[in-house]
């Protein structure tokens, strides 16, 4: 049986996702798929689980506001929502999903979220990134 790594990278070629990084060892694989929107999404393979994480934009002014937004649009996203790296100022998209069962489906799902999530809240975004 093929190991996670290559069933995960075997997935994400099937879906036509362009692979920019892998590193199996440490179980990292960046992909990137221009016209949805997704760029440098980093996918950690660190069994049990599968992490997608993708940056999305810095808080230049940090406010309860900009953060009240966020959490407000983490309802309306199907799979995965907005978070934040430790300095509280970068936004990213995080999605982790349970390696054991994935499936081809399951993993286009979060994906399919994630350009969801850009294409229909790019014109937010580009309003946090202006504040």
């Amino acid at each position: 049986m093929k190991d996670h790594f290559e069933i995960i990278k075997s997935y994400l070629l099937e879906l036509d996702f362009d692979i920019t990084y892998e590193n199996q060892e440490e179980g990292i694989i960046t992909i990137a798929k221009e016209e949805e929107g997704i760029a440098n999404l980093i996918v950690g393979v660190a069994a049990p689980i599968l992490i997608l994480e993708q940056f999305i934009f810095e808080i230049n002014n940090p406010s309860v506001d900009v953060y009240q937004e966020l959490l407000r649009k983490n309802r309306d996203i199907i799979h995965g929502a907005f978070a934040l790296d430790q300095t509280g100022r970068k936004v990213i998209f995080r999605d982790t999903l349970q390696l054991e069962n994935l499936d081809l489906n399951e993993l286009e799902g979060s994906l399919n979220s994630l350009s969801l999530l850009l294409s229909e809240y790019s014109k937010q975004i580009l309003e946090f990134v202006k504040y």
